[in-house]
């Protein structure tokens, strides 16, 4: 059966963010006299919050794991870095625009799941995919497990209406694959994101899309 909804990750799948990921981690590095890290070496960094992405970035600038206390430093000052850039180089990937603009002619439920804070989020969906028509719009929060849990995935999908195997999950990495699953969701894997398709396939996606408008044929399958 063709999925009836869709849940979308963030970061790598809607909104190409890594730039402005990269110069905020970057000055936070400099502020303690680390070298920056290449932008490329963000696609591994990111993806399981932003806890994650300071002592990853730390341990890897160091060459030693960064301690809990480094991470606590360091973490409001990422936040601050990044809530000023956050919209500064982000954009929406080519074609996600016209995807979301079908999928709403259509009338399929969609919502965005993702572990980047909640608040960010949202103020990146309003500012970048105005008149999308999510029903759901879940960033992390205290309250609820990060991805791969599948806690938030199944909040939106009871926001969706939707059963949870009746909805599939589009994201780009191995953490949006076991979130797709742990829900009992369709994994889809995005190739124009953040990961590759050996990434992809080996945690679990049903399906690799090149471009956000195959989505569209897979809802048409019988």
């Amino acid at each position: 059966m063709a999925p009836r909804a869709v849940l979308f990750d963030l970061d790598g799948t809607l909104c190409d963010t890594l730039e402005d990921i990269a110069a905020s981690v970057n000055a936070v590095l400099a502020a303690r006299a680390l070298p920056p890290h290449p932008l490329a070496a963000f696609r591994r960094l990111v993806g399981d919050g932003v806890e994650q992405l300071v002592e990853r970035s730390l341990s890897r600038a160091r060459g030693v794991a960064a301690s809990a206390a480094e991470v606590a430093e360091a973490l409001p000052e990422l936040r601050r870095e990044y809530s000023a850039r956050l919209l500064d180089r982000t954009r929406p990937y080519p074609g996600v625009p016209e995807l979301l603009a079908a999928l709403a002619a259509r009338a399929v439920p969609r919502g965005v799941v993702s572990n980047k804070p909640h608040a960010l989020t949202a103020r990146m969906v309003e500012a970048l995919l105005p008149g999308a028509g999510f029903a759901a719009v879940l960033g992390a929060r205290p309250e609820l497990p990060r991805k791969p849990d599948p806690a938030a995935a199944l909040e939106a999908a009871r926001a969706l209406g939707v059963p949870a195997g009746e909805v599939l999950f589009l994201g780009d990495s191995d953490v949006d694959m076991r979130t797709a699953r742990n829900a009992g969701m369709v994994p889809a894997g995005a190739l124009w994101g953040f990961r590759d398709a050996e990434e992809l396939r080996a945690s679990g996606a049903r399906v690799l899309l090149a471009r956000p408008g195959e989505l569209l044929a897979l809802l048409d399958a019988p």
